[in-house]
């Protein structure tokens, strides 16, 4: 196999770690943004424990989330053997599309959708270069009801997980020592959500490395091996503990006024979410289900308790990532096609 392809296959691998660090930093605000504001733990001890679990996620669930990415976004029977200028073009421009508009969002402190970003990134450039007829559009709407449906899930398991949470509280004559409790039980749904996190977000990279090692030539079939996995789980732990301060922030602060009471059942609900996703194969946004969460764990004290200008302007961020993702991926593609003699 010539030299240019196992270059070429590296540059993709090498974007699409970076891809996965900027989703562990960007989405560290989704896993610790609850538990710094309510200190149940430090900022580095909290930032520790998750980017050790978001390590130990992927290899505990599968990779079903990695084939639905790799095998269903998009017909890779659309990149042509004999122009392997034009199949890195495209997957090096979704790349680039994905971690752009990570790299936004996180400038501007809003809490955006990685996987958003992503699918924009993958669809972006196909439709430039082979139209609506190389996406797979049945995956596609699949992709799409697992990333709508999610967030409204978590907003309501976010909503019961508090009113039963308190009704119990209530019924036992809890005393203000119940926060310690929170508090503790925190550290374990933390855990799980961290674990539930890399597990689903980790694998989306993984695909899509995959993916190009079967366009390139390099893999005889789909396939994620034991170094794809690896080196996933340690790119999203290393983002994850860097962390992004601006979104954990937002997360943490400006949605509502977060008690130990609300950080547990939002934790709790995203990880029940996330990690049931995970071994479904449903690439859902992990940004989307936690914020949700704490929106429906402050509804479930009182309605007022949310600050609701904030939380439209997640939403709106959310409707505009894949379509925002797609087109720096197409102008991405468009900027490769004039540079590249080959195209």
């Amino acid at each position: 196999m010539e030299v240019s392809i196992f270059i070429i296959a590296a540059v993709v691998v090498a974007l699409a770690l970076f891809f996965d660090f900027s989703n562990g930093f960007h989405d560290a605000a989704n896993v610790v943004a609850t538990i710094i504001v309510t200190c149940a733990m430090s900022p580095a001890m909290a930032l520790t424990v998750a980017a050790v679990c978001e390590f130990i996620g992927p290899f505990l669930f599968g990779t079903a989330v990695a084939h639905t990415i790799g095998k269903n976004i998009v017909d890779t029977s659309a990149f042509a053997p004999n122009a392997m200028a034009l199949s890195a073009g495209l997957i090096v421009a979704a790349l680039i599309g994905a971690i752009v508009w990570n790299l936004i969002t996180w400038w501007f402190g809003l809490p955006s959708s990685s996987s958003h970003a992503l699918i924009g990134g993958l669809i972006g450039p196909v439709l430039i270069a082979y139209g609506p007829d190389k996406i797979i559009w049945n995956g596609v709407l699949f992709v799409f009801g697992s990333l709508i449906l999610s967030p409204l899930i978590g907003l309501f398991f976010g909503w019961l997980f508090l009113r039963v949470t308190r009704s119990i509280a209530e019924q036992q004559r809890a005393t203000p020592r119940a926060n310690e409790f929170f508090n503790r039980m925190q550290i374990v749904s933390s855990i799980c959500l961290a674990l539930s996190h890399g597990a689903n977000d980790a694998q989306k990279s993984m695909g899509v490395i995959a993916m190009s090692l079967v366009i390139l030539g390099v893999s005889p079939s789909f396939d994620v091996p034991f170094w794809v996995v690896a080196s996933c789980a340690a790119a999203i732990a290393l983002g994850c503990a860097t962390g992004g301060w601006r979104i954990i922030r937002t997360m943490g602060t400006q949605i509502c006024r977060l008690r130990s009471v609300h950080a547990f059942c939002a934790q709790t609900a995203s990880a029940s979410v996330i990690l049931t996703a995970a071994l479904f194969g449903g690439p859902v946004s992990t940004t989307h289900v936690v914020s949700s969460s704490i929106i429906g764990a402050g509804a479930g004290e009182r309605l007022s308790a949310v600050r609701w200008t904030v939380a439209k302007d997640i939403v709106m961020a959310w409707f505009i990532t894949i379509p925002a993702s797609a087109v720096v991926a197409g102008a991405a593609f468009y900027g490769i096609k004039a540079l590249h003699p080959h195209f």
